[in-house]
């Protein structure tokens, strides 16, 4: 995980970790792949296959309820839409969101939304998911059962995770925290 103030670099570190944005030098090697020798169609391929995203805000199409939100990048990937929803459906059983399937996003509350948007990201059964901030805006207890099911499917799909978070009490659950601060790498803790 990543902590830091405003400002110290994370969102920075977390959209070039996700080729987002190309660094000024170095290598990004993503399961054996090295990323920045990729041309930029490359690079979105390897986005579209190998990363999923989480935001603070979940960005989610409000003209599509959760289910279409979730199946979404399969589709995009050309999986049919049949197999898409099939796939979408277990993935909101597992966040517990079943019954809420067909509600747009303006029908459920900020966690559910926050679970959906999870659900999303592992559609497309990531080698990394990228996190940033995402229980920036939900209440404590809200926060850990977002946060926990994030790193529980997670780990439940052998990916790894990268989350930036203002949120000191979510370091618990991270294997390794690196703290920045004006950019620069200044703590590292296992």
């Amino acid at each position: 995980g990543l902590v830091g103030p405003s400002g110290s670099g994370k969102s920075t570190l977390l959209h070039t970790a996700g080729l987002l944005e190309r660094p000024e030098g170095g290598s990004i090697f993503l399961d054996g792949i090295d990323c920045l020798k990729l041309n930029d169609n490359g690079r979105t391929g390897i986005r579209r296959r190998k990363i999923g995203f989480v935001y603070q805000f979940h960005h989610l199409l409000p003209e599509f309820n959760a289910i279409d939100n979730i199946a979404m990048p399969l589709m995009i990937a050309g999986v049919k839409k049949s197999k898409a929803r099939e796939k979408a459906s277990r993935l909101l059983a597992e966040m517990g969101l079943e019954e809420r399937a067909f509600h747009q996003p303006g029908q459920l509350s900020g966690g559910e939304q926050q679970r959906v948007a999870i659900a999303r990201a592992l559609a497309n059964d990531p080698k990394l998911v990228i996190a940033d901030e995402p229980t920036g805006n939900l209440d404590p207890a809200t926060t850990e059962r977002v946060f926990g099911t994030l790193i529980k499917m997670v780990r439940e799909e052998g990916a790894g995770v990268l989350v930036a978070t203002h949120n000191l009490a979510l370091t618990r659950h991270m294997d390794r925290v690196l703290t920045l601060k004006d950019g620069k790498l200044v703590d590292y803790t296992e």
